[in-house]
């Protein structure tokens, strides 16, 4: 197979068919099922996962945690409204934190920034990191806890640029996996957001085990790539964790010929960070830039759940990697034909 350029990744995506709110129920978005051994492409519920997993099979989930990060505040004597987005704590005794402001043009280092209805929370540039990344130090006293607190009180849920309105109060709950636990992403694993406490329940009666990873999903994940020779495109770092247990899950269920299933490109990125010459999953705590396009021989899972994603991106890339590119293409634009929903709040993909 010859490298591929980054135009055959590019397609027509109608406006409307951007989810810009989940469906009602988590586990009755549309699941659309691709079989890549015949070619065949079927149409379900996401309900419906459960029948094409058996006893033994192993689901890989990230656990990571969205924080509420983004907050608006303004500039020291002007007033000026700026959007801050925090991107990742460099340093917690300092309160250091790696942001993205917006607009970048008005913010120079030594500028104060105010949050709050009562400027109750204080920060000043430091550093430029990029043209839109700067380095913020909070102002802050007291215990890490109450600063935690503040930030928590103050920043609203990061929801994609793409999602044309205000974050509300119900996207807190529904922009979150219900199994996340370790806080640390500014953008929710998008694959496990169809999962529902009953749907878990009923997958796990049924003897399908769970191998939970960590990855804290950064803005890398929408990065438009902007090179032609993909081998030049150049991943944003994000950490990852994989204890033993899930390695031990994992590997054991490899070694028993059941199926195993990432749940979404940030699961998919972590384990195939982290494998053995003997293709076996290891324990890895770290950072990846690992960057998946075809052709990828894909080591640890045999399937994945995923979304429908944006052309031109990294994840449409991995999943063409994973699918076979002719299938992909044709999936998506049957997609497109059958009025699926794309994106974080949009349908999901099962490909097998």
């Amino acid at each position: 197979m010859s490298k591929m350029k980054l135009s055959e990744f590019d397609f027509e995506l109608p406006e409307d068919l951007i989810a810009n709110y989940p469906t009602e129920n988590r586990d009755e978005s549309r699941l659309m099922v691709i079989h890549r051994k015949t070619g065949k492409i079927e149409h379900k519920l996401f309900k419906d996962i459960i029948n094409y997993f058996s006893d033994g099979d192993v689901m890989i989930m990230n656990n990571t945690r969205v924080f509420p990060a983004r907050m608006y505040g303004n500039k020291e004597k002007t007033g000026a409204k700026i959007e801050v987005f925090l991107l990742r704590e460099l340093n917690r005794d300092s309160l250091l934190w790696d942001v993205l402001v917006d607009p970048a043009r008005k913010i120079r280092i030594g500028n104060k920034l105010y949050f709050g209805e009562d400027d109750s929370l204080v920060a000043e540039v430091i550093d430029n990191t990029t043209s839109r990344g700067r380095t913020l130090r909070f102002l802050f006293d007291g215990p890490y806890e109450d600063f935690k607190a503040k930030i928590t009180e103050l920043g609203e849920t990061p929801l994609p640029k793409y999602i044309k309105r205000k974050a509300e109060p119900s996207d807190e709950d529904r922009y979150q996996t219900i199994y996340a636990k370790q806080e640390g992403a500014v953008a929710a694993p998008t694959a496990g957001l169809h999962f529902s406490r009953e749907l878990l329940k009923r997958l796990e009666l049924k003897g399908i085990d769970f191998a939970e990873i960590t990855l804290h999903t950064g803005l890398g994940t929408f990065r438009t790539v902007e090179v032609e020779d993909l081998t030049k495109h150049k991943m944003d770092s994000e950490q990852v964790f994989i204890d033993q247990t899930c390695a031990d899950i994992v590997n054991n269920a490899k070694l028993n010929k059941k199926r195993i299933c990432a749940v979404g490109t940030t699961s998919m990125r972590a384990i195939e960070t982290s494998v053995s010459t003997d293709h076996l999953l290891k324990p890895f705590e770290g950072w990846t830039n690992k960057f998946i396009y075809p052709p990828y021989e894909f080591s640890i899972a045999d399937c994945m759940i995923t979304n429908f994603h944006t052309p031109l991106s990294t994840l449409l890339m991995m999943i063409s990697a994973f699918a076979g590119h002719e299938l992909m293409t044709e999936a998506y634009q049957i997609a497109i034909k059958e009025k699926y929903r794309f994106y974080s709040y949009g349908d999901a993909m099962l490909i097998l």
